[in-house]
């Protein structure tokens, strides 16, 4: 019976070493490059309509984690990225500048698909998102609004998203992460602000404003948004990880 607990004891402790040699720590830095699509593209002549945001492409820092188990990790990133559009508000009148700020916390699983024993591995992922936006409005010369900067209501929203990546390890403990993702900035808390300003349809856009205005109506100069609008992007980028 003693020799029995020995050798069960002895089990217990191979098999705890080797889980624990399984488990693997990165984390990281890097940078990326961002590209609006659907809603939250377009021209600046859509934002002035109350259609779409205007916003072209634009650039991301961000910092990243992963913790591996046995080939399946939980990831988690934080992020700022800045896009931006400026143009004509109506052919040929008016000039309009908009930049948003998105400072966004995401976490999920990852799965590896790496070839064993091979510097150059895949994944696929998903995640949650916590959004915070901010930015600023400028017009000058816009007819029905008047000229000047404002700054954006910050408003925060719920997203999700997905992609995958390659990894590539060019030291014993570092690695380079190349990812593409798309961003559902806004799957959840859809709202029309009215932060009640001077001139009512300055309201359409010191506000994130992606639900439809509850006082719109076809042909009505002040309240132009008619519909809800989804804030999505992908999402290219470049992360050196150090394993711990």
């Amino acid at each position: 019976m003693k020799r029995l607990i020995i050798l069960f004891a002895l089990g217990i402790l191979f098999l705890t070493s080797a889980g624990y040699s399984q488990i693997s720590l990165q984390v990281g830095g890097g940078l990326g490059y961002i590209t609006p699509t659907g809603d939250y593209s377009g021209s600046t002549n859509d934002f002035y309509n109350g259609t779409k945001y205007g916003m072209s492409s634009g650039y991301n820092f961000h910092a990243k984690g992963r913790v591996g188990v046995l080939g399946f990790n939980i990831f988690g990133i934080i992020e700022y990225s800045k896009i931006s559009g400026d143009g004509e508000s109506e052919p040929g009148q008016g000039q309009v500048e908009n930049s948003h700020s998105i400072f966004s916390i995401k976490a999920g699983p990852e799965f590896n698909v790496s070839p064993p024993l091979s510097p150059i591995g895949f994944y696929l992922d998903g995640f949650l998102s916590v959004n915070t936006f901010s930015g600023t409005v400028k017009f000058q010369g816009v007819s029905q609004v008047p000229s000047g900067e404002n700054d954006l209501k910050s408003d925060t929203r719920i997203g999700a998203g997905g992609g995958g990546g390659i990894l590539f390890d060019i030291l014993p403990v570092v690695t380079l992460d190349f990812g593409i993702h798309y961003n559902f900035y806004n799957l959840f808390g859809k709202q029309y602000t009215s932060i009640s300003t001077s001139h009512e349809r300055l309201d359409n856009y010191t506000s994130l404003n992606d639900d439809k205005d509850p006082l719109f109506e076809a042909g009505n100069d002040e309240h132009i948004i008619g519909d809800s609008r989804s804030m999505n992007a992908w999402q290219f980028t470049l992360t050196a990880m150090i394993g711990i």
